[in-house]
């Protein structure tokens, strides 16, 4: 039956739902970025540094790339999912969650044929360094043979969280975290596969958390069940679905893009800084798990709200949010810069690799907050199916304005790690800026249902 109490986002305390949502996605993602960094130390101890920039660096920005438009073009399907559990559409709700994990069936195969073919490719025309490549070739290919089975968890989660339940892709989550550090240890420590054996640990912890959000899919008699008789393409939903998840994709194909174009000035800098790089990514992860929580959960909160009419919800959702993950944002920052220091050589006991990464710890994480409005009007905007204006500012306030500044800040007039850096600092205070005026006439165009005005 729809809606039941538990997972019923339109009624009860707007606080207390949206904490109880949150918690569970937060620690998810938290999750997730465990297992990821499990993958750095265990790498970065027992292979070395190379085989450290091998499993980052430009391996990290292809696979954001060709998975990450994928995955993103799952939320559109999830906050069309939303909409049809406010609604109370049982029938609505049926026909989504068969479309989408059908579609994203014959996507993940799709993904995996470009990136096994595609691979060497990529990494040469990236510039990866010379003494990365073998191991960074054979890191994609085994990675990308479990695409399938990330896009289908991605997606099945999705609906799970779409219809109010974040719990169990947590415990989805843990399980496959437990997995893949216990493979990990096996694989790289004790087998000596090296980054072959990382890969083959992820994508098998992959595979089982796939196979578990499937199983609840298909035992349940909630109304997302997935039925033989029942999976199929349903056009018009679909093309729903697409409206929102295609500029989603876009967006996050823009973000990797970006990133690449940032990636090869990193790898000119020598393979020291782009371990070292990568060994931020991992420190600094922790917060872009949470923040991402937040932005999935603003996301599916305002969906059910929206979907439901309740216009007096969302507009109560975008104050609560801003205010709470705030808070997170400055806590989190906080202790990433005081936990930070004392974790580092757990990583490696490379010194020169260790003080360029504190380096970058610095430029980066003191400046979080300035993303948190982003997060939180972003998820706002997307749950309300508002997907297209949003991504055209992502297109020109991070995409565009990172290439322009690589191209000839970075390639022309200071060829410095610092400055390098600094592109996220100035890409995310210019879209902060321009993302806050495209909210405020998306609220302008509701004012006889919403005052958006972030309060007193």
């Amino acid at each position: 039956m729809v809606n039941s109490n538990s997972h019923d986002l339109t009624e009860g305390s707007i606080v207390r739902k949206l904490i109880s949502f949150f918690l569970p996605v937060a620690a998810g993602t938290i999750v997730q970025q465990l297992y990821n960094t499990a993958d750095a130390i265990i790498v970065g101890r027992f292979v070395g540094t190379v085989a450290l920039a091998s499993v980052g660096g430009s391996t990290t920005q292809i696979v954001n790339i060709l998975i990450g438009f994928f995955v993103a073009l799952t939320s559109g399907s999830s906050v069309i999912v939303a909409h049809f559990y406010g609604e109370k559409n049982e029938s609505g709700v049926s026909r989504a969650a068969n479309t989408a994990v059908l579609f994203c069936f014959f996507m993940g195969l799709a993904v995996t044929a470009i990136g096994e073919m595609g691979a060497g490719f990529f990494l040469h025309i990236m510039g990866a360094p010379a003494d990365t490549v073998a191991n960074a070739t054979a890191y994609l290919r085994i990675c990308f043979c479990s695409t399938t089975f990330v896009l289908l968890y991605n997606m099945g989660a999705g609906i799970l969280r779409a219809c109010g339940d974040s719990r169990r892709p947590f415990l989805y989550l843990l399980s496959c975290c437990v997995t893949n550090i216990v493979l990990d240890l096996l694989f790289v420590a004790v087998l000596g596969w090296g980054v072959r054996g990382a890969a083959a640990a992820t994508a098998a912890s992959q595979i089982i958390s796939c196979f578990l959000v499937l199983m609840r899919l298909t035992h349940t008699d909630e109304p997302y069940r997935l039925k033989k008789e029942l999976l199929r393409i349903d056009v018009p939903t679909l093309k729903r679905m697409l409206g929102i998840g295609v500029p989603a994709g876009l967006q996050n194909i823009m973000f990797g893009f970006s990133n690449a174009v940032i990636q090869t000035g990193v790898n000119t800098l020598g393979t020291t800084v782009v371990a070292a790089w990568t060994l931020t990514g991992k420190v600094d992860g922790f917060y872009w798990a949470v923040i991402n929580a937040a932005g999935i959960s603003v996301t599916n909160f305002v969906g059910q709200n929206y979907g439901a009419g309740r216009m007096d919800r969302v507009r109560d959702c975008v104050k609560i949010s801003f205010k709470l993950f705030s808070v997170v944002t400055v806590a989190l920052s906080v202790l990433i810069m005081v936990v930070g220091k004392i974790a580092l050589p757990l990583f490696s006991e490379d010194q020169a690799l260790l003080d360029k990464t504190w380096e970058l710890l610095w430029y980066f994480v003191p400046f979080y907050f300035t993303w948190t409005a982003i997060d939180v009007l972003m998820g706002t905007l997307r749950g309300a199916g508002d997907a297209v204006v949003p991504v055209i500012i992502m297109a020109i306030g991070i995409a565009g304005f990172r290439i322009l500044w690589v191209w000839i800040v970075f390639g022309m007039i200071s060829h410095t790690l610092m400055t390098l850096a600094l592109v996220y600092v100035a890409s995310w205070v210019i879209t902060d800026i321009a993302m806050f005026v495209r909210y405020r006439q998306w609220s302008k165009a509701h004012r006889e249902n919403i005052d958006y005005s972030f309060g007193k």
